[in-house]
């Protein structure tokens, strides 16, 4: 139970069950929480474990971090200790509030007076907050521009269990006219607005996504905006006791509900009927909706985002929000919308992503001339209605569907749609020339950053063909390469991703020959490569290109010379200089049949490269090159690699994971190796070279016997799930014959399964000071 506040929960709902729960099968609960009190009275097992607070000089190198833009300006930095010193007492030496603090010095200049003036701000003194809100974080929401902190409270409604995009929430602060500027401008100004909380640190992008498309809010700094917010937005969830009174009790100008659990727990729709104030309602899962039920008593709704729920009972009522500006009805059970939509003149952003039961758009759409935003991904639209030209100001399109009618093909209404910039387009295999695709314009519109091109999968989920698709007329593939060669998008795109493409050949604009076209290019994603023998011999040379994805290529068997340098039969190949430049993290997953990677070591190539990850092929090797070459390597995943005996001389890899590499013998040389998980590798014999290991994660519930190499290894922390068997003699301690192979080492924690239940059994093993326990006991075996 993580960041439990209070014990109210636990005493009226959670001890019961979870307390029989432990005393019938020995589990244990693991409570996280800021306050003693809490758990004294959840009755934790004492004695509880505290989390120190950060080394002062832990505190200066975290705050430095944040502070520091280059090397050039750590020695000015350093300068500045002495204040920086005081600064992080009054941080109570906490990483978050570090943090937070860090984000806002980096907006003030290099010098004593400005962090002086920082140190001494009166809000340090602020008594009125709570005193678990952090007064770091009321300090940097001070320093925030008028037009940001909106941004920033508003950034607290969004629901923490769902995944939210940024093109989502600047959009709805645009609709709540928080971001000013130019309408030419809004999206633009918006991502600035975006860019500066993760600058300071009130939101921190998830590693997940590319490019910073998703963010997380720390808890914490939740709790401080909701705070500053709670006169005019209310968060509720349906699991809260006496909900209905909480929303009825004042008039909210914002409310968010996040409803979770079984039907008879949802929401009644009729209890919001008296928040007739309201600008923004956010809804996520399941709310109770009536016959008569409407969205009349909201007439000053600006944004509705309603996600995962039963929206038909109130589509036909949603013309009467003459002031919306914002829809979103994210995997809604909603069939239809209504006919007359045109006439919600302000409509900005219709967002219908999931609504797998609505078919059709209404035909009066194509009159919402200030409609900024369509996304119909994910839906059964296949078609949209005639005269889409004429919404001019759009600058998302996601999911538009490539339909022909007869001799007419709908990639025509993209034409004049100048102003775009994010396009999805789906269907393309039904273009039936490419003339089509050639009124589409796409090349015209300069202000495109972001394209995706689909076609319909041809691949299983092994990522191989479906059978009956092996076949696929040479008419069709030159068809598709013809369309595709059309489609050719402007020199400023910075993403591109094509996706079940079956053409034998990549566009002729991702050929070495034209791709420098592409030279603003920062991602390039490419999956389900139907028919591709070869990958595209330009990408080497494109100067921004960052990220490189290719998933799901059964043709491909071998990556050549000419991948790292399309000249490479010339004999003055260097004049291309390093290949891939700037490129620091490369996806290779599911090419089946991959076998060899040329790379040779006169090529200097993926300087920068600091994440790799190659997952089920048939390579024998890595090319030494790569090994020679990519020196900022930091990340190295191996995944279902077959054939693959050993990999050596990373000099620079700091985490590594191998995972069901059947073949794999030997890891050696890796000297800056920190972090090493394998998951069943069980011809891995030889571990050496690895000085630097602080955590190993060995992972095979089928492991009988520990491996001989942990014996020559001194890594701080061994994890090991493995077998009962081999569980059951660790346990044994000093009389085991595994015992050599783990004593050295500072920590262990064994598991294994039984019976379907998780890691049911363990021994835990500390060196120094001796301690080892286990659940084992023969009696529990039998």
């Amino acid at each position: 139970m993580d960041d439990v506040w209070d014990c109210r929960a636990w005493d009226g709902v959670l001890r019961t069950p979870l307390v029989n729960a432990t005393l019938a099968h020995g589990i244990r609960i693991l409570l996280t929480t800021r306050h003693d009190t809490v758990a004294q009275g959840m009755m934790a097992e004492k004695p509880h474990h505290h989390v120190n607070k950060l080394e002062p000089e832990d505190a200066w190198l975290l705050l430095k971090k944040q502070v520091v833009g280059n090397e050039n300006d750590e020695a000015q930095i350093e300068l500045l200790k002495d204040i920086g010193m005081e600064i992080i007492a009054q941080c109570d030496c906490l990483p978050l509030a570090i943090k937070v603090i860090g984000g806002l010095l980096r907006q003030k200049r290099t010098s004593r007076r400005d962090w002086k003036n920082v140190q001494n701000d009166s809000i340090w003194s602020v008594s009125q907050m709570p005193e678990e809100l952090n007064y770091a974080i009321y300090l940097s929401y001070e320093d925030l521009s008028p037009s940001l902190k909106p941004c920033f409270l508003h950034y607290s409604l969004l629901p923490k269990s769902r995944v939210c995009f940024t093109d989502e929430i600047i959009g709805m602060w645009i609709s709540e006219g928080f971001v000013h500027g130019a309408s030419c401008d809004l999206e633009e100004i918006g991502q600035e607005y975006y860019d500066e909380l993760i600058q300071r640190n009130l939101i921190e992008p998830n590693l997940e996504y590319v490019g910073k498309i998703v963010c997380n809010m720390h808890d914490v700094v939740r709790s401080f905006a909701q705070y500053v917010a709670r006169h005019e937005a209310l968060i509720v969830q349906n699991k809260e006791i006496h909900i209905a009174d909480k929303i009825n009790s004042q008039k909210f100008l914002r409310l968010s509900l996040e409803t979770r659990g079984s039907e008879s727990d949802d929401l009644e729709w009729y209890s919001l009927q008296a928040q007739t104030s309201l600008r923004t309602l956010i809804s996520v899962g399941n709310i109770r909706i009536k016959p008569g039920d409407s969205l009349l008593a909201f007439s000053n709704l600006r944004t509705l985002y309603m996600e995962d729920a039963s929206f038909d009972g109130l589509s036909e009522s949603l013309n009467q929000l003459k002031h919306l500006r914002y829809l979103s009805t994210k995997g809604a059970n909603i069939s239809r919308l209504p006919e007359n939509i045109g006439k919600m003149k302000l409509l900005q952003y219709i967002i219908l992503y999931g609504c797998n039961s609505l078919v059709n758009l209404p035909d009066s759409i194509v009159t919402l001339q200030h409609l900024r935003c369509l996304n119909i991904r994910m839906t059964g639209i296949s078609s949209i209605p005639k005269g889409f030209h004429r919404l001019t100001n759009l600058r998302t399109l996601y999911g538009f569907p490539a339909h022909m009618d007869g001799d007419r093909c709908n990639l025509e209404e993209l034409g004049p749609l100048s102003q775009l910039t994010r396009l999805i387009i789906s269907g393309l295999e039904n273009v039936s020339s490419s003339s089509f695709a050639t009124m589409a314009r796409i090349g015209e519109k300069v202000q495109l950053s972001f394209v995706s091109l689909q076609c319909t999968s041809r691949i299983r989920h092994d990522g191989q063909l479906v059978k009956d698709e092996e076949g696929i007329p040479e008419e069709q593939q030159r068809q598709i390469e013809e369309v595709f060669n059309e489609l050719r998008p402007p020199s400023g795109l910075e993403t591109l991703s094509i996706t079940w493409y079956f053409g034998q050949r990549l566009p002729r604009w991702m050929m070495s020959t034209e791709v420098v076209h592409l030279g603003s290019l920062r991602t390039l994603m490419v999956d389900d490569l139907d028919c591709c023998t070869k990958l595209p011999d330009g990408l080497c040379q494109l100067p921004c290109l960052e990220f490189l994805q290719i998933v799901r290529a059964p043709a491909i068997k071998r990556v050549g010379p000419e991948f790292l340098q399309p000249n490479h039969h010339c004999h003055n190949h260097f004049q291309l200089g390093v290949s891939f430049p700037r490129l620091s993290e490369l996806k290779f997953c599911e090419l089946v049949e991959w076998e060899e990677w040329k790379w040779e070591l006169q090529v200097k190539a993926m300087p920068i490269l600091e994440k790799l990850k190659l997952e089920k092929c048939k390579l024998r090797y890595v090319p030494p090159g790569l090994a020679f070459h990519a020196r900022a390597l930091k990340k190295l995943c191996i995944y279902d690699v077959k054939h693959l005996s050993s990999l050596d001389n990373f000099t620079s890899v700091a985490h590594l994971e191998v995972f069901r590499n059947a073949d794999l013998e030997r890891i050696s040389n890796l000297p800056k190796l920190q972090k090493l998980i394998i998951e069943k590798c069980p011809k891995l014999k030889v571990l050496e070279g690895i000085p630097a290991l602080q955590r190993l994660n060995l992972l095979d519930d089928d492991m009988e016997i520990g491996p001989k190499y942990l014996q020559d290894i001194k890594p701080g922390h061994l994890l090991l799930e493995c077998s009962l068997q081999l569980l059951t003699s660790i346990a044994a301690g000093k009389s085991s014959p595994e015992w050599d192979k783990f004593s050295h080492i500072q920590q262990v924690k064994a598991y294994a399964d039984d019976a379907g239940i998780s890691r049911k059994w363990y021994v835990l093993y500390t060196r120094d000071p001796f301690h080892l326990e286990t659940n084992i006991s023969l009696s529990a075996i039998d």
